[in-house]
C-alpha cells in the first residue's frame, strides 16, 4: 500500500496539469524521444521527426518553457538537449501501464477469436 500523501495545493496541481499538457502532443513526445540519444541541432531534430523547421521550433520552445529541454547556440546553429531526464521515467510508467491494459484487453478475447478461413474459389 502506498503511504497517503498530503493533498496538493491548487497552484501545485496547476503546475502538474501544465506539465501533462506539454506532454499531451505526440510531436513533442517524438522530439523528446529523439533527444534521448543526445544533443541535436534543430535541423537534425526536424529531419528525425519528419516535420517542418517552424513547427519543430514552436514545439521546442514549449518544451523549453516547461523546463524539459535546454537550448545552446553555437554561431548560427541552435542545439537542444533534454534538461529533465525524469520525463523518461514518467513515459516508462505510462507505457508500462498501457502495455498491461492492452494485454488485459487482448486476453479478454482469449480463444474466442480465430483466423478467418477462406473457401477456395
Amino acid at each position: 500500500m502506498r503511504a497517503k500523501q498530503k493533498l496538493m495545493t491548487p497552484e501545485a496541481l496547476a503546475q502538474v496539469a501544465a506539465r501533462f499538457k506539454v506532454l499531451a502532443e505526440p510531436i513533442r513526445l517524438r522530439i523528446l524521444q529523439t533527444l534521448q540519444e543526445g544533443e541535436m541541432s534543430v535541423s537534425a531534430i526536424t529531419e528525425a521527426v519528419e516535420s517542418t523547421q517552424p513547427n519543430v521550433s514552436k514545439h521546442l520552445k514549449m518544451l523549453q518553457d516547461a523546463g524539459l529541454v535546454t537550448r545552446r547556440q553555437e554561431g548560427n546553429p541552435v542545439f537542444y538537449s533534454v534538461a529533465d531526464e525524469t520525463v523518461f521515467e514518467l513515459c516508462e510508467v505510462v507505457c508500462s501501464s498501457l502495455r498491461a491494459r492492452i494485454g488485459i484487453q487482448a486476453g479478454a478475447f482469449g480463444h474466442t477469436i480465430s483466423p478467418i478461413k477462406r473457401r477456395p474459389g
